[in-house]
C-alpha cells in the first residue's frame, strides 16, 4: 500500500488539469497513504480548495491523516475513514458535491488473494466493485465535474461503458507504457458529468500514451517533466 510509480504518474497527469487547479472541492476515493490527495494539494497550493479523502481501511486511513497533519496544506485536507458507499448514501442532499472525483481503485476480480487483508482491501475489488464505485462518483459530483480514475488498459472499456450508463463520458484516456516495446499496462481516464438537460460535451475523446522508460531504459521526457514537481531526482 505503499507509493507506486502508475501512481505517482496518474495525480501528476491528474494534477495540471484545468479542472483540478480551478476545482473548489475534490473527493479523493480510496486514498492509501494519501498519495494522490497531497499531489493535488501541492498543485493547488495557491487556492483554497478543499480535498476530501476517503479511506475504508483503518491503518491506512490513520497513516494518511498523519501525512496529512505533516504537510503544508494540512488546513484543508480532511481524512475519513469510511466505505465511500457508506459516505454516499450518507451525504445529505443540500450538502455541495464536489467538483473533481479523482481514485485509483481496486484493481483484481476474482484473483487470488493475499493473506493480508489489508492488501486485500486496497487491491480487491471485493469491497468495492467498479460498479458501486462508478454510481458513487456520478451521485457525489457536480454537474459538469470531472472524474479521474487510473485501471488496467486491459479494462479501459469497461470503465467507459460504466461511465456511459451513469451520466458521465469518457473525454480524455492517456495509455501508460513501460516503454515503447510494451504494451500498455494502465489507462488513466477523464470523464465529464454530462448535465441532465443539455448533452453539450464533445463526442472527441481526447488519445495519447505515455512512456515510463525511452529506449536507452531512463525516464522518458513527458514523464520526467510531469513529475519534476515531486520526484526529487528530476
Amino acid at each position: 500500500m505503499k507509493v507506486c510509480t502508475d501512481a505517482c504518474l496518474f495525480g501528476a497527469w491528474a494534477a495540471k488539469d484545468d479542472a483540478i487547479v480551478s476545482a473548489n472541492r475534490i473527493l479523493d476515493i480510496g486514498t492509501g497513504t494519501g498519495l494522490l490527495s497531497l499531489m493535488l494539494a501541492q498543485a493547488t497550493d495557491k487556492t483554497n480548495t478543499a480535498i476530501t479523502a476517503i479511506e475504508i481501511e483503518a491503518g491506512a486511513a490513520k497513516e494518511a491523516a498523519s501525512n496529512f497533519e505533516l504537510s503544508p496544506w494540512a488546513n484543508r485536507m480532511n481524512l475519513v475513514n469510511s466505505a465511500i458507499q457508506d459516505y454516499a448514501d450518507a451525504k445529505d442532499a443540500t450538502i455541495s458535491k464536489f467538483d473533481c472525483i479523482i481514485t485509483n481503485p481496486p484493481f483484481f476480480e476474482g484473483d487470488l488473494k493475499s493473506p493480508n487483508n489489508k492488501k486485500n482491501l486496497a487491491s480487491h475489488n471485493s469491497m468495492l466493485t467498479w460498479e458501486d464505485l462508478v454510481k458513487c462518483v456520478s451521485k457525489l459530483l457536480n454537474e459538469g465535474g470531472s472524474y479521474y480514475v487510473l485501471i488496467p488498459a486491459l479494462r479501459s472499456y469497461t470503465m467507459q461503458k460504466l461511465g456511459d450508463q451513469n451520466g458521465l463520458q469518457l473525454v480524455e484516456e492517456v495509455l501508460v507504457h513501460n516503454n515503447a516495446k510494451t504494451l500498455p499496462i494502465r489507462a488513466m481516464q477523464k470523464f465529464i458529468k454530462s448535465s441532465s438537460t443539455s448533452n453539450n460535451i464533445s463526442s472527441v475523446i481526447l488519445r495519447n500514451k505515455i512512456y515510463i522508460k525511452n529506449t536507452e531504459n531512463k525516464y522518458d521526457t513527458v514523464f520526467s517533466e510531469l513529475l519534476k514537481n515531486y520526484y526529487l531526482q528530476f
